[in-house]
């Protein structure tokens, strides 16, 4: 089978991740969409132009103009095809160019913009677009089964076929998987409380109540911070670091190589994001739950979240009762090591399979998109 992948931001490491497991599951794949980077990509792709984060506006008026170019130049494929379309504006040009070539379409839902959700007239709008777009296709992929209940269920979007596609990583051979170790000088060894923020760093709440925090117990923990920092939210993001001794950023890290050495150096993964709250940041499952705890650190998550229902099923993480200062600093200060060594143990028991995508599930993920596999796994519930 052939996929034809229609990404909203091919500059995002998570769109080549997703390559990956449709080829490692057979799929033939080729892949077109828009940049918000510059820089060389991993592999040659379609780009359709460039957009914005957030610009909703801006990414439609993108897509209008795409259309003329890929249709001209994104050649039928000669075989059975089916078209994967990344977030609504992709599935808008996806479900046009599949019925121009009779192809199955699957839409990848894996957040909600804010714009589409609440009762003003743009949300419904957009939604009632989301829904006539929707009635087209063969599947609905989610990241979460939050996306499920709290979005699709709960705004009446049409009940589709859906299958649950968490955001784990790759199962690295045996004798190569990290073995976790407590962090160098961290709590467990007498330091200070190391506590590792990773990834897309775009959440505006958690760089000021970490530098709060870290201020009301200067030397008493410490912050690591690795990434990209979405100065476009947080545009104060390296004035604050800079002026924190108890903060450190850097940098950007290398997906997968990098994750044993940056996970290795903490004592605990922070897990927290308020950016889009109430809404996408309370529904996500996030890659760092994964590889964090692939990688021996033991998470940080915020009660009524999904991250910390599966967190508190699994009996390893540290819980924060309320996003207010004083609830992370009561719940952070109440770490020591005992409790560390005794969360890492929860941790380290963790089956594989819940934290990893083996060749199996990716044979599974790309049979269930291309219609010849059998939706009973792993599917939302």
């Amino acid at each position: 089978m052939h996929v034809t992948y229609l990404a909203h931001d091919l500059d995002d490491p998570s769109i080549w991740r997703r390559v990956r497991m449709l080829r490692q599951g057979g799929a033939e794949v080729r892949v077109a969409g828009f940049r918000r980077g510059q820089g060389a990509l991993p592999e040659p792709a379609m780009v359709l132009g460039t957009t914005a984060n957030g610009r909703m506006i801006q990414r439609v008026r993108a897509i209008a103009a795409a259309w003329p170019r890929i249709a001209r130049q994104l050649p039928p494929c000669g075989k059975p095809e089916v078209i994967l379309a990344r977030n609504l504006e992709m599935l808008a040009l996806g479900a046009r160019l599949a019925r121009a070539r009779g192809a199955r379409l699957v839409y990848e839902l894996l957040d909600v913009h804010s714009m589409m959700l609440g009762s003003g007239l743009s949300a419904r709008v957009l939604r009632r677009i989301e829904a006539g777009l929707m009635r087209r296709t063969a599947l609905v992929v989610l990241s979460s089964p939050a996306f499920r209940t709290q979005y699709l269920q709960a705004f009446g979007q049409p009940d589709r076929p859906v299958l649950l596609v968490e955001n784990k990583p790759f199962a690295r051979p045996e004798e190569t998987s990290p073995v976790p170790a407590p962090a160098p000088g961290g709590i467990e060894e007498g330091g200070p409380l190391i506590l590792g923020w990773f990834g897309m760093l775009r959440c505006r709440w958690s760089l000021g109540v970490l530098d709060r925090t870290t201020r009301a117990r200067p030397g008493r923990m410490r912050v690591v911070l690795r990434g990209r920092p979405a100065l476009d939210v947080m545009e104060d993001f390296h004035r604050v670091v800079e002026a924190n001794p108890d903060l450190s950023f850097m940098g950007p890290y290398d997906w997968p190589d990098d994750l044993p050495g940056i996970y290795g150096g903490i004592d605990a993964a922070w897990l927290i994001d308020r950016y889009q709250a109430g809404q996408n940041s309370d529904w996500l499952l996030p890659n760092r739950l994964y590889e964090g705890c692939l990688n021996g650190a033991v998470p940080v998550v915020l009660e009524g979240t999904e991250v910390a229902r599966r967190v508190l099923a699994w009996g390893c993480g540290v819980a924060v009762g309320a996003p207010e200062d004083a609830a992370v600093a009561a719940a952070l200060s109440a770490i020591d090591a005992h409790g560390l060594a005794v969360r890492r143990a929860a941790v380290a028991a963790l089956p594989r399979e819940a934290l990893e995508m083996d060749a199996g599930e990716c044979r599974r993920l790309t049979a269930a998109i291309c219609g010849t596999g059998d939706l009973a796994f792993p599917a939302a519930h």
